[in-house]
């Protein structure tokens, strides 16, 4: 409880501070990030070309991705709380993972990955790309980012990965007072194992 308390005081702390910041949550940014990501898992031949990119299609994931409003509410957090602050990590300043924040959003993850505190085992980042599609680019490209790893990731090039079915997408627009102009969270996470 005593957690949950100091949640919504920061909650409530970072939504003034955003205010004063002119800090903007693109929702519809976030929705065609999602769209471009499965339109790539859907194609990725015809996509990989279009990109400049190659690697071997056959193991992009095919399972469909879902849209969820808990971890979209989870990947905003992060995003705004990385522009509202002024830092670039998977971690907050006070040493505070992804997980937690998917937690805290109302998503139920298996308790094992919640006890360390710093915990990431769903979520890419990006900063300072004019779009998120142009965010979800770079992770596949591999451009200012630690390329395998976030390809990995979003399109579930290998076992653990290409099981995670469930995503949200928090991209924020912050015009002055950070080192970058967006802030890019993708969180694409499971239930449990």
């Amino acid at each position: 409880m005593r957690i949950f308390s100091i949640f919504v005081m920061l909650l409530l702390m970072t939504d003034s501070y955003a205010q004063r910041k002119k800090i903007t949550v693109d929702r519809a940014a976030a929705k065609e990030a999602f769209a471009y990501l499965q339109a790539f898992r859907d194609n990725p031949k015809k996509m990989m070309r279009a990109l400049g990119v190659r690697f071997d299609a056959r193991q992009v994931s095919t399972i469909r991705l879902r849209w969820n409003d808990d971890l979209a509410k989870a990947a905003e957090r992060r995003a705004r709380d990385m522009a509202e602050r002024n830092y670039f990590d998977h971690t907050s300043p006070e040493g505070i993972g992804p997980n937690h924040y998917i937690v805290q959003s109302g998503y139920t993850l298996n308790n094992a990955w919640l006890k360390k505190r710093s915990a990431n085992n769903f979520e890419s980042i990006a900063a300072n790309h004019p779009t998120a599609v142009d965010g979800i680019k770079a992770f596949i490209i591999g451009k200012g980012s630690p390329g395998f790893m976030h390809r990995k990731h979003v399109l579930g090039l290998d076992a653990w990965n290409g099981s995670l079915q469930d995503i949200g997408i928090g991209f924020v627009r912050i015009p002055e007072g950070a080192t970058y102009k967006t802030y890019l969270s993708v969180i694409i996470a499971k239930h449990d194992w």
